[in-house]
């Protein structure tokens, strides 16, 4: 099992703070010898009688020192993950957990734009420091 990202024990909280319940700590999906681990699944139901909504999501930190890199590695990690989600359990919904800071930064400069309107990924945008959600960007 990989080690869990810098902000994995945040976006945790974060997610129960906004009133999910974990419930898979990584969520692993195996496909014959191999398997992979996202970091979080979460469900939060919308009410008593119907059934709640159930998400996956990865956690990055852009933390090394090449931001591009990070977008490269996030990205391509994300589209091979929704690729076998989508056949292991559709309908979950893969969220790319990225902080604020990333978001604000980055994520709105001119080269980051093509790929994420070519590959249009659910974000959840959260401040590392108050561990809480920001936004939820579909």
């Amino acid at each position: 099992m990989p080690a869990k990202d810098t902000y994995h024990t945040i976006v945790r909280q974060a997610l129960i703070n906004d009133g999910w319940k974990i419930t898979h700590d990584p969520y692993t999906m195996e496909f014959g010898e191999r398997g992979v681990y996202i970091d979080l699944g979460a469900e939060q139901p919308l009410a008593a009688e119907k059934e709640g909504r159930k998400i996956a999501v990865e956690i990055k930190s852009f933390r090394s020192d090449s931001a591009i890199r990070d977008f490269e590695d996030a990205l391509g990690q994300f589209v091979f993950y929704r690729s076998l989600l989508s056949r292991y359990e559709a309908e979950r919904v893969l969220y790319l957990a990225v902080p604020e800071y990333v978001f604000e930064g980055l994520l709105h400069e001119p080269i980051a734009r093509p790929a994420l309107e070519d590959l249009q990924p659910p974000l959840l945008v959260f401040d590392p420091e108050k561990e809480l959600i920001v936004t939820w960007k579909p």
